[in-house]
């Protein structure tokens, strides 16, 4: 048996926050376990027609066309810095009122795919995408159920025998000579490495390795896609709300116990859900003094239609109060 009483709009707030969960993997094995899923791939540019029987094939957990990754990394991510290594003006259409009988008339593009070539944050970086014919590129792909809404800048951590590629929290991926060799895109849970030195030292590939830098430094990228020795470290950032319910209970309200229990011959049913009393007529007298109060163990949720949607257990009796009123806050993840 119980009792209702309809929320106020003002009794329920909903508070977004933000959850982050860190991350460690060691060994490629542990990448590709069930449930992790970490895939890396190698992108080549191969020019010409291109051919599904011959085109060579990567990926560690799914396999795709090496041509494909470097057109779709080179489409979707890079097409806004390949004339231009700080970025081209982004196309937009123009709007001219009356250009003629018509009416008003659009110049320029007015329907683009969805890129995400910009700039992550304020500060204006080079970045550089290798467009030679056979130039090639590493990308680390995150599956979002376990980086959510983005990696937690800063956070990622990736390591090889030859080197470590770590980021700057600016969308940036630097390696231990503290060159920038690729990018991050935080939301897409993508690594890229593209192997350049946009500061000027000039980094160069020849075949799948990569010659240059201060330092003199010779990584191959086929040991970030493909070597086994690795170990990858990264922090998920998700956003879930926490709904609260304001129940107060009024002086002048729930001052009677539902609990059957109270009344003389009452009867006990048992079934194969528990047992239940019926109510009797008359209350015991241990109920019946003025200075007796109910006491609240449990809160209940319901809907429009009276369906039980939630449960909250108070840790112990709360006696309700007849002189002031009573509030009970009920906390809800989701």
């Amino acid at each position: 048996m119980g009792a209702y009483k309809q929320f106020l709009a003002s009794d329920i707030v909903v508070t977004p926050f933000e959850v982050n969960k860190a991350f460690y993997f060691e060994g490629a094995a542990a990448l590709t376990a069930s449930g992790v899923g970490i895939d890396r791939f190698l992108g080549t540019n191969i020019t010409g027609t291109f051919d599904p029987t011959t085109s060579p094939t990567t990926g560690q957990v799914s396999t795709q066309y090496q041509s494909l990754i470097y057109n779709s990394i080179k489409e979707l991510y890079y097409t806004n810095y390949l004339s231009s290594s700080y970025g081209d003006n982004v196309a937009t259409a123009s709007l001219i009122p009356g250009a003629d009988a018509a009416g008003d008339r659009y110049v320029g593009i007015t329907q683009t795919p969805n890129y995400f070539n910009y700039l992550q944050s304020t500060l204006t970086y080079q970045r550089y995408f290798p467009t030679g014919s056979g130039d090639i590129i590493g990308v680390i792909s995150i599956p979002s159920r376990l980086f959510g809404d983005y990696i937690q800048p800063k956070s990622f951590i990736y390591n090889t025998p030859s080197g470590s590629l770590t980021d700057d929290g600016e969308g940036n991926i630097i390696d231990e000579n503290s060159e920038i060799v690729g990018n991050i895109f935080y939301y897409q849970g993508l690594i890229t490495i593209t192997t350049s030195n946009p500061v000027g030292y000039g980094f160069v590939t020849y075949g799948n390795t990569l010659y240059g830098g201060q330092e003199g430094d010779n990584v191959s990228i086929l040991e970030y896609v493909t070597g086994s020795n690795i170990t990858c470290s990264f922090s998920s950032s998700y956003k879930i709300y926490e709904t609260q319910y304001k129940c107060t209970i009024r002086e002048n309200e729930f001052n009677f116990s539902q609990n059957p229990s109270l009344s003389s011959g009452s009867t006990m049913i048992s079934s194969s859900v528990g047992t239940f009393y019926t109510p009797g007529q008359y209350l015991t007298d241990n109920v019946t003094g003025s200075y007796f109060s109910p006491y609240v163990t449990t809160v209940g949720l319901y809907d429009e239609y009276q369906n039980l949607l939630a449960v909250g257990k108070l840790s112990q009796p709360l006696p309700v109060s007849p002189t002031t009123d009573t509030t009970i806050l009920i906390n809800l993840d989701r």
